[in-house]
């Protein structure tokens, strides 16, 4: 391949980055939902348009994070078969089904969590995978900063879908009535149409690079040396992968690190509101709830950047001190956040620490998991390692709805934040025993 060849393969490779952005902005919806919370558990004889429990809607939050994990495990697989631009447009289009139907049909609880939770999720899961998948091809020299930069656009964008709803241009739930259904419905109708035209321009560059190519000054690692045995020179498939001990420590990890961050995700909002009118005796419901809403923001724009500084962070000091430094951090800010967000700034404080490191799970194991199990088969591989996602969204979201229903002050919001603190801790000692797989 000549010079000239080489170069412009290299500059095309930075397309994938802008496409790979483009699809996550839409991903990042389901970072969203604390948005739609307090809209959907107000009681119907208060004026609610829903009255569903807050257990209810930890339920379709959790089920698209369930759904996402399983599907993405099939995603991985088709990809290599069919081609990732081709599995990322189906994502697109079932995760704006899914919205679409949500708002024409999401009335009742089983209707929103089917449309959102179990169609948003599974679309979610299609095209998740693609981005990590061909980015890791076209970027073996930048794995950390290529990974974060991939999925950098699923944190920032529920910045974007919480501020369009909640607060820009008047927020979309209070001014927007599509064929005269409510807001939160309207605005779903509007996010799904979204949602599938940004996922199908993104589509546009997901493609591997040639075979054979290689950037420009990088030689791949020798298969077999202790070099090799950390850079993704080994392939192995899933089933040899899952007999790994490295398969087990990077999954309990996923899991206790994750918890944490997809609990805040949800309960912010609510917390935030609880916690600041009972510490802060002047303040109303509205008040708090738009302090909330902008701490909800913060955590979002933190956790783009936490998948950015801990990818490129992790290239330089190696990922198994990042990711004890991640669940470290985030272990000590999870048994404090009850304390420090009972202030405006602590809220918000707390929520960009809590972001920032929860981003960081998203650079750092798919990176992992290509440098411990194979750059080529990162895409297969990788939806068994986020299996663990599946199951902290389980986890987080659920234990803060289960307090929260049998609340009878706000202490209650204490102890879900306490048991995340500990797993995230837990997590970070197992980091401490993460050694690279010996191959043969």
């Amino acid at each position: 391949m000549s010079d000239e060849i080489k170069q412009e393969e290299v500059l095309n490779r930075w397309m994938v980055v802008v496409g790979a952005i483009l699809i996550q902005l839409s991903l990042g919806a389901i970072y969203a939902w604390s948005v739609f919370t307090k809209k959907i558990t107000i009681p119907v004889e208060e004026g609610g348009e829903y009255g569903f429990s807050a257990g209810q809607a930890a339920g379709i939050f959790s089920a698209g994070l369930v759904i996402f994990a399983l599907v993405m495990l099939f995603a991985g697989r088709w990809q290599a078969k069919i081609g990732p631009r081709k599995v990322a447009i189906l994502g697109g289009l079932v995760l704006g089904l899914g919205y679409v139907l949500g708002g024409f049909f999401g009335k009742t609880f089983p209707a929103q969590f089917a449309c959102i939770g179990i169609l948003g999720g599974a679309g979610i899961g299609l095209a998740y995978v693609v981005p990590i998948a061909v980015g890791i091809k076209w970027f073996p020299d930048k794995k950390g900063l290529i990974t974060g930069l991939a999925v950098a656009g699923f944190g920032f964008g529920a910045t974007i879908w919480v501020k369009l709803a909640g607060s820009w241009f008047g927020g979309l739930l209070n001014t927007t009535s599509l064929f005269g259904l409510p807001g939160v419905q309207s605005v779903f109708i509007i996010y799904g149409i979204t949602f599938a035209v940004l996922v199908l321009l993104g589509s546009i560059v997901m493609v591997n690079p040639p075979e054979g190519w290689k950037p420009a000054g990088w030689e791949p690692p020798v298969a077999g040396t202790v070099t090799a045995n950390a850079s993704g020179a080994v392939d192995l498939t899933p089933a040899q992968m899952c007999k790994t001990p490295q398969y087990w420590g990077l999954v309990l990890m996923f899991t206790g690190s994750a918890s944490a961050g997809l609990m805040v995700i949800y309960c912010i909002r609510l917390f935030g509101i609880d916690s600041l009118q009972a510490n802060i005796g002047s303040m109303t419901a509205e008040t708090a709830g738009k302090i909330a809403g902008t701490a909800m923001a913060w955590y979002a724009i933190l956790n783009g950047l936490g998948r950015i500084i801990w990818g490129t962070a992790s290239d330089k000091l190696g990922r198994k001190l990042s990711l004890f430094l991640m669940c470290l951090i985030q272990g000590i800010m999870m048994l404090m956040f009850f304390k420090v967000g009972a202030t405006e700034v602590g809220l918000i404080v707390g929520a960009c620490i809590i972001g920032f490191n929860f981003g960081g799970n998203f650079a750092l194991f798919p990176a992992a998991t290509a440098d411990f199990f194979g750059n080529k088969t990162v895409g297969q591989n990788y939806p068994w390692v986020f299996l663990a996602y599946g199951v902290a969204g389980i986890a987080g979201p659920q234990l803060a709805g289960y307090f929260k229903d049998r609340a009878t002050d706000v202490s209650a919001w204490s102890t879900p934040f306490m048991i995340a603190g500990i797993a995230c801790l837990a997590a970070a000692a197992l980091g401490l025993f993460l050694k690279s797989p010996k191959h043969d």
